[in-house]
């Protein structure tokens, strides 16, 4: 028969002071860094609340914030180019290729302009 244990481990955190992590996790200072930079931030800082999978947890566990928090641009979705001659002379093209020569680091460039 198994016995299921009811009290909280010794060493864990108190109601108040994980709500004090939850609050430096959101707090204005760290809102954009990962739990592991929050961590190594607070240690510079001569400050100790937790492990970083304990943060990690608790972001799971309340708020499900275990996502991408860095402050990242959103990129417009660009269509390739297309230009479109109607006569000559009106779009033009270039390619340089590099080409290999039988001698050991000669190479010759061919340039095309259409």
């Amino acid at each position: 028969m198994e016995q299921v244990c009811s009290t909280a481990p010794p060493l864990a955190l108190m109601p108040a002071e994980k709500q004090a992590v939850i609050d430096v996790l959101h707090s204005e200072r760290f809102q954009d860094m990962a739990p592991h930079q929050i961590y190594t931030n607070l240690l510079d800082d001569g400050q100790y609340l937790c492990s970083v999978s304990t943060m990690y947890r608790f972001m799971r566990e309340i708020h499900g914030d275990v996502k991408e928090r860095r402050r990242q641009v959103q990129r417009l979705h660009y269509e390739k180019s297309e230009l479109l001659a109607k006569a000559s002379n009106q779009v033009y093209s270039w390619d340089i290729t590099k080409l290999k020569t039988s001698q050991k680091w000669t190479y010759l460039y061919l340039n095309v302009i259409d």
